[in-house]
């Protein structure tokens, strides 16, 4: 059984935006809006615990995510078809 591309990019786009953003107001609540550079700020450009970057954050872990379910479905298929032909 195929994966269907879209169906899976739009599931992993929605879980590591919405991930990464309650994680970032969860940090928030807790400890308070902070700029200083975390693990997270070196691979998404503009994102910091804070209001701002919370969206920022969304915005490219949506668009990693979607490439990241992409790529994960499209190896999957060929690994199916390659066993089926075989």
């Amino acid at each position: 059984m195929k994966l269907d591309i879209k169906a899976m990019a739009l599931t992993f786009a929605i879980f590591f935006g919405l991930g990464l953003f309650l994680l970032t107001w969860w940090v928030i609540l807790f400890d308070g809006a902070s700029t200083e550079p975390n693990m997270v700020s070196t691979l998404y450009r503009g994102y910091s615990f804070s209001p701002l970057g919370s969206f920022i954050g969304l915005a490219w872990a949506f668009a990693d995510g979607a490439v990241g379910g992409t790529c994960i479905a499209w190896v999957y298929n060929m690994l199916i078809d390659k066993k089926q032909n075989s």
